[in-house]
């Protein structure tokens, strides 16, 4: 899916809900930073749900992983920011739709009841399959009518309100992720997938992010991330091996990455670790 961005001309005081814009992006730049409580617009609400990579959202003072599966709901003007994590591995790919309207805001309290601010969703889960049928529908009909977008809009957070069968997240899960941290212990120095770690585990890859996402509060890859780092602090203060043979040593693809998540955990180079340490 190539990228692509709709907007669409309404009056601000539109009473009942119409769609603002809808589309596709690719970030890979820290620059991506998003303040709810500095956006210009107003009265909007927005839902992005991630297709590859992963990104960041800070609610409340509460930081989310978003990797693949997951979308994140927020009202303009509130305390959030979504934003693109230099330390992730790769671009950040995701769908949006930013509705607004004095409706859309009464709904969209009652889907963040139910849900809360970060839901998974299966690729082809109902509101995924609804965004894509939404999106063909304006680009081939070519719609702007204020009324018919609403419409299509409507239709489509009543999918997010249809009641869903969750994964839970009881006794019977705990074994599931004790068997992917203990994979990822294992294997942290190794070029370890998302695939394999599910596969393992003996659960789909989108089960496990959600699973870890709701107890863990991170990604299976950010768990990796810092078991990598753990190892290599540990080769810092107790070995003499060169930088650069640490990061290879810890699962790190390259020096210039090593040095920019390490930089970011730690607010300083693996050199003045160790020297600091010293």
């Amino acid at each position: 899916m190539n990228p692509f961005n709709i907007g669409f001309q309404t009056a601000e005081d539109t009473p009942f809900m119409t769609l603002d814009s809808l589309g596709c992006q690719e970030v890979d730049s820290p620059n991506y930073s998003f303040q709810g409580n500095e956006r210009p617009d107003r009265g909007h609400i927005i839902f992005q749900y991630t297709l590859s990579g992963e990104g960041r959202v800070e609610i409340d003072g509460t930081t989310y992983w978003l990797p693949e599966g997951t979308a994140f709901l927020v009202q303009v003007p509130s305390s959030h920011r979504y934003y693109y994590d230099s330390a992730s591995e790769q671009p950040w790919k995701f769908i949006w739709l930013n509705i607004r309207g004095e409706d859309a805001q009464r709904m969209w309290d009652r889907i963040i009841a139910q849900e809360g601010p970060v839901v998974t969703l299966d690729e082809q889960s109902e509101p995924i399959r609804a965004y894509w049928k939404l999106y063909h529908r304006i680009a081939t009909e070519q719609i702007c009518d204020p009324y018919i977008l609403s419409v299509l809009v409507y239709e489509w957070m009543l999918t997010l309100l249809r009641p869903r069968i969750h994964a839970t997240t009881s006794v019977q899960d705990s074994p599931v992720i004790l068997q992917a941290k203990q994979y990822m212990d294992d294997r942290y120095a190794e070029p370890v997938t998302l695939e394999e770690i599910a596969a393992n585990s003996q659960v789909s890859r989108h089960h496990l992010c959600r699973i870890f996402q709701k107890n863990e509060r991170c990604s299976p890859f950010e768990y990796l991330r810092r078991r990598r780092l753990e190892a290599a602090v540990a080769l810092l203060r107790q070995s003499d091996l060169p930088i650069q043979e640490i990061g290879v040593r810890c699962g790190f693809e390259s020096p210039s990455y090593f040095g920019k998540v390490f930089r970011q955990h730690y607010n300083m180079t693996p050199t003045e670790y160790r020297q600091s340490y010293s």
